[in-house]
């Protein structure tokens, strides 16, 4: 399985990186501890999510769900969306087809 998408693959990126921002503790994902992030220049950890949103994209080709620390990501082929579940009442929807 892969993921269908018509928008351009940047701002699909771009889209998927700002909604993994919101989620607190992403950087787990890197098995990094919260003194190790907070180090990092911002410059650095923008390219870490900008990197954690391109693997995800292509693990969710695998796998239609995954985790980035506490938060969780689904592929919702029928709604061509991914969701970027960060808690209970806050889910971001990164669009892959264009409007």
């Amino acid at each position: 399985m892969a993921i269908r998408y018509t928008r351009p693959y940047d701002r699909i990126l771009d889209d998927l990186t700002n909604a993994l921002v919101s989620i607190p503790d992403c950087y787990e994902t890197f098995e990094m501890t919260r003194y190790e992030w907070d180090e990092l220049e911002e410059s650095e950890r923008d390219v870490c999510l900008r990197t954690l949103a391109d693997d995800l994209f292509y693990v969710l080709g695998a796998s239609p769900v995954s985790s980035a620390g506490s938060g969780k990501l689904e592929y919702d082929k029928d709604r061509h969306v991914i969701k970027v579940i960060v808690s209970p009442r806050l889910t971001h929807l990164v669009q892959l087809k264009e409007r």
